[in-house]
């Protein structure tokens, strides 16, 4: 069992957790192909071009840990971090994009839900969202995915930085509605900028407190 931390704790120790070593592990293009369970597991869920790839990075203080591209699509596995021995971070495949061959969208979709349903190691998806523009309809299925099957997720904001503080308020309000009524969503809502770095303190912080609830060690 892990040692209680306050606040001000569980940031520092989120803030060292993602300072030390952070290292590609694993590829999986099927269910067949995951690694096996070993310890905590958290991924990052988003329609492609959201950002995923660059909030991995600001949130590890990597320029390239995970493959940035100005061409939607490009990720199409399930990529695998090991972040300093403490946990894993799961970078997926982005989904929603319409220009990719229809197969391919099914494939990647289908090993999206598959991973989402049956990974008992995996302690909570974050759902990334462009702040510009909110919840879409592909999104809806990726949260009634995570309903269903009663993992826990949380919602991060995206590219917080392109909006207005008037804009900011609306769009929390509007997310935070959206929520409300959803099983196994989180309350908290992160908003985020992988371009100034807002937000990545805490988004580190709620991981330490996630892994702290699952009795994980942390580092001290």
């Amino acid at each position: 069992m892990s040692a209680q931390y306050d606040d001000a704790q569980l940031a520092e120790a989120g803030r060292k957790m993602f300072a030390g070593e952070a290292d590609f592990i694993w590829a999986a293009s099927t269910l067949e192909t995951l690694p096996p369970m070993d310890g905590m597991e958290i991924a990052f869920a988003g329609r492609s071009n959201v950002g995923k790839s660059s909030l991995v990075n600001a949130l590890t203080n990597r320029n390239a840990l995970a493959r940035t591209s100005h061409t939607p699509g490009r990720t199409q596995e399930l990529i695998f971090f090991d972040i300093g021995h403490w946990l894993r971070l799961v970078d997926m495949p982005g989904y929603g994009y319409a220009k990719v061959e229809k197969t391919k969208v099914a494939a990647w979709t289908r090993l999206i839900h598959d991973y989402l349903r049956g990974r008992a190691s995996l302690a909570r998806v974050f759902v990334l969202i462009d702040a510009r523009h909110g919840f879409k309809e592909v999104d809806e299925a990726v949260l009634k995915t995570l309903d269903v099957a009663a993992v826990s997720y949380q919602i991060v904001l995206t590219k917080a930085d392109m909006l207005s503080q008037t804009e900011i308020a609306a769009r929390l309000q509007a997310t935070a509605d959206a929520i409300k009524k959803r099983p196994a969503a989180f309350p908290e809502i992160l908003l985020t900028s992988s371009r100034t770095g807002a937000g990545m303190a805490e988004l580190r912080s709620a991981i330490a407190r996630l892994m702290q609830e699952r009795g994980e060690a942390l580092p001290v």
